[in-house]
């Protein structure tokens, strides 16, 4: 998708925030020039999906591009469905898919399992917002999922499907939201020319899921030369936020820190 954007827009500093599975759609923001320093805030922001679960039926990469190793019969209720889902609302635990980009060893772990390698993986702290039922047509579950981030929705889907003694893989996917960003503002692909890119930036401060902290004109050249500042100067109680100047332009992603503000990223 960076690949594509580049060429389409003619920008060099293209950069994305949030991956997807290959078989996914949906939501994927896409950060230009000096935005690409907002990518990793992006990575951190919570997620939204559609999905359909297929019961009964197990594959090696817990969605439908992979090679089945395991069928069972099916034969769950709506009710057992719904109290699986509210089983697994929540925090919990989550063990990543061996098809995933994590590196252990400074190698993917898809690496390793296209080379027929199975790995210990440790468990993630991960935590389900929203886990519900859409549609109940059996072998087929549609789900309405909200997740931080770092939730694989292909193990959610596995997990459940165990938890209904039946298997699981996962058969679709949409991001319908990406932190601050839904559907509705999104431009599929093969619209994506310059004039409708142009129209349709997103300024960087309204990007962010962070607070906003207003400074005068005085302040900016302090503030992007690095200068550290009294938390006081501010005037906020925020311990994490952003800050942009009188014309509403992101200047710095900051935290507080022994009563003084530093700075994660500024822009000049």
């Amino acid at each position: 998708m960076v690949a594509k954007v580049r060429r389409l827009l003619g920008v060099e500093r293209v950069g994305h925030g949030g991956t997807l599975d290959p078989i996914a759609t949906g939501v994927l923001p896409i950060c230009l020039g000096p935005a690409t320093k907002l990518a990793q805030y992006l990575l951190a922001d919570d997620k939204a999906y559609e999905a359909d679960a297929v019961l009964g039926v197990e594959t090696d990469t817990l969605d439908r591009t992979g090679v089945v190793v395991a069928e069972h019969p099916v034969a769950v209720t709506r009710e057992a469905v719904l109290a699986a889902l509210v089983a697994r609302t929540g925090e919990q635990d989550q063990v990543p898919p061996m098809y995933s980009a994590i590196k252990q060893g400074g190698v993917p772990l898809y690496a390793r399992a296209r080379a027929g390698e199975t790995v210990e993986r440790a468990p993630r702290r991960i935590r389900i917002d929203r886990f519900e039922l859409l549609a109940f047509e059996p072998p087929r579950l549609q789900l309405a999922i909200a997740c931080s981030k770092g939730t694989y929705i292909r193990s959610l889907v596995a997990d459940l499907g165990r938890d209904l003694g039946c298997g699981a893989h996962l058969g679709e996917l949409r991001r319908t939201r990406s932190g601050r960003f839904t559907l509705a503002d999104a431009v599929p692909l093969d619209q994506l020319l310059p004039e409708v890119a142009s129209a349709r930036l997103i300024r960087p401060s309204a990007a962010l899921a962070l607070p906003v902290v207003r400074i005068p004109d005085e302040l900016v050249p302090k503030i992007v030369s690095g200068l550290q500042l009294a938390v006081e100067i501010l005037g906020t109680t925020e311990p994490h936020f952003q800050i942009v100047d009188p014309a509403g332009e992101l200047r710095a992603v900051a935290h507080v820190e022994a009563g003084r503000v530093v700075y994660e990223r500024v822009w000049a």
